[in-house]
């Protein structure tokens, strides 16, 4: 073969390749497709596989038939008891008729300005007829439903099928924020407040029963001390009584030998009292007989009796025959 030939040859296969290529594509299980004719749609593919069309004059759309997320901007919206809510919220569609979704709005990104605008407003629709505690409560998910079917009939017209509205997160203005927690700070430093003087009342309240209590204990405690030691006294009275008219003089010379011993107890203890007198009467014996006033004086001796003899002057001594 000479060089022309080959020259042919490659031609031939770069164009087979062109015509190949641009007649040919593949959609995806993922996919799904929609062939234009000079911008005008002819045909929808929804199955995947390799498919052809018309080289040069029809291109193909691919679209994508998972489950598409759409996260709008955070919304301030003020509910029906004028509280003022920031809603994030996010919406997950799926196209559904891909040649409705060109005809209206083209691109994903054309559907999501959309959106947008029909998330928003049904938030503030649905949103500004319920309270701030019902968002925040188990009504939460039937309003999200409430909005979810708002959204899915308005999108419906852009061939896409809204699956499914959340809203993530809802909640208040920074400077509102602040203004409630300073007020429920408020509410609970007055519920403090409240329970401490409940507690320091019923405190005080039990301190005086417990002293009242306390006071009855220790009356009845010294009446029945004051009644058990009169009973005693009584039989200790009875028992000295008995004694004493067992036997008298011994009563009478123990009772005293206790006066001596309480009385001579101290070291220094002093008593100005006759002897004679009746307290002493145990000194002299112990059957208590007084002592005779003028006891019998032993006899002196005749030589004791004598007066001493003189000692003779020292002159006398001296002149004596």
């Amino acid at each position: 073969m000479n060089r022309p030939v080959l020259v042919v040859v490659a031609v031939v296969l770069v164009a087979i390749g062109v015509l190949a290529t641009s007649s040919l594509f593949i959609v995806d299980q993922t996919e799904q497709a929609l062939v234009l004719q000079l911008g005008q749609p002819k045909r929808v593919i929804r199955r995947p596989g390799l498919w052809v069309k018309r080289p040069f004059i029809e291109n193909v759309i691919f679209y994508d038939k998972r489950v598409l997320d759409f996260e709008p901007p955070p919304e301030e919206v003020i509910a029906s008891d004028q509280k003022r809510l920031v809603v994030d919220s996010y919406t997950r569609y799926r196209i559904t008729n891909p040649l409705q979704f060109y005809q209206t709005v083209g691109t994903e990104e054309g559907v999501r300005g959309r959106l947008a605008a029909i998330v928003s407003g049904s938030l503030r629709r649905v949103l500004g007829n319920v309270t701030l505690s019902d968002v925040l409560s188990e009504k939460r998910a039937a309003i999200m439903h409430h909005i979810r079917d708002e959204v899915a009939a308005e999108a419906k017209g852009f061939g896409i099928n809204v699956v499914d509205v959340r809203l993530r997160r809802a909640d208040l203005p920074p400077e509102n924020s602040e203004a409630i927690y300073a007020r429920m700070q408020s509410e609970r430093q007055q519920q403090a407040a409240q329970y401490r003087a409940e507690g320091a009342e019923a405190a005080q309240t039990v301190r005086a029963n417990a002293d009242r209590e306390r006071t009855v204990i220790l009356a009845d405690a010294q009446r029945d001390a004051q009644r058990l030691r009169g009973e005693g006294d009584a039989q200790s009275i009875k028992i000295y009584a008995d004694a004493f008219d067992q036997d008298k003089s011994f009563f009478a010379f123990y009772r005293s030998m206790e006066a001596y011993r309480d009385a001579f107890d101290g070291r220094t203890t002093s008593f100005v009292l006759s002897p004679q007198g009746d307290f002493f009467r145990f000194f002299g014996n112990w059957q208590g007989n007084p002592a005779p006033a003028n006891p019998p004086q032993p006899a002196a001796d005749a030589n004791s009796a004598r007066p001493p003899a003189r000692p003779p002057a020292a002159g006398a001594a001296r002149h004596a025959p």
